[in-house]
């Protein structure tokens, strides 16, 4: 067991793992035909933002940068290995990464929360879009209030989003993770932004917070029903 960890946690394991994976990635979403609703949200929306998205749909967010719309961001990942490996991904999707993640359980800087807060703010300021699932950490479907502070402090609009594709298995944990498959259909979906007041208060605050919740499980419904038509959403 020593050995194999030991071959996991190696640079040249991850870097094998994350080619393969970004290949894949590629694969997957430059073989399906692509709806976006609303079809101008990439004209529309006032760059820079915040994209907001559930965890589990994850593996996908990379293809929300679109070149042709000169859509440039950066993605929030965690430092676990997993998403070592996850980012390592990104970069050669090209897509920038911000390292860090949040917690309720008191290891906030411990996972590098309060550095990837400031460095998503500095990435806001110069132009880049953030990206970052909304979760709670490790509460599925429930967001959480840092993005809205984000918004807060930062003085740009989130904007929820989901992606989806016809093919996919979802798995049976915690963020209902979805591995998806390539061929057939795929959408990307956005809400209306949801904007905070610099001076906002904590019942405010608290309304922002259950907007987007709210606006990411719609949007998360609509592109599972773009891609599978009438079959319900997981």
């Amino acid at each position: 067991m020593p050995v194999f960890k030991h071959i996991v946690r190696s640079s040249a394991f991850q870097e094998a793992v994350a080619t393969v994976g970004a290949c894949y990635l590629w694969l997957v979403w430059h073989s399906t035909r692509t709806t976006i609703e609303p079809a101008d949200i990439y004209q529309t929306a006032q760059q820079p933002i915040i994209v907001a998205l559930w965890h589990g749909q994850h593996f996908v967010a990379p293809f929300l940068k679109r070149r042709e719309h000169n859509f440039e961001g950066k993605v929030l990942i965690s430092r676990h290995r997993d998403g070592e490996i996850n980012a390592r991904a990104a970069q050669k999707l090209g897509i920038g990464t911000i390292r860090g993640s949040g917690a309720h359980n008191g290891e906030f800087n411990r996972k590098g929360g309060v550095s990837a807060f400031t460095e998503m703010l500095e990435a806001l300021k110069d132009g880049y879009n953030v990206a970052l699932t909304a979760d709670v950490p490790k509460v599925a479907r429930v967001a959480g209030m840092g993005i809205v502070k984000l918004a807060q402090y930062s003085g740009r609009p989130i904007y929820a989003a989901a992606l989806a594709t016809e093919h996919r298995r979802q798995l049976n944990n915690w963020d209902r993770s979805v591995i998806n498959l390539p061929f057939g259909r795929s959408a990307i979906v956005a809400g209306e932004p949801v904007t905070v007041a610099e001076d906002a208060s904590v019942e405010a605050l608290e309304t922002a917070r259950l907007t987007l919740q709210n606006r990411l499980n719609a949007a998360t419904a609509r592109a599972y029903q773009i891609v599978d038509g009438q079959r319900s959403a997981p």
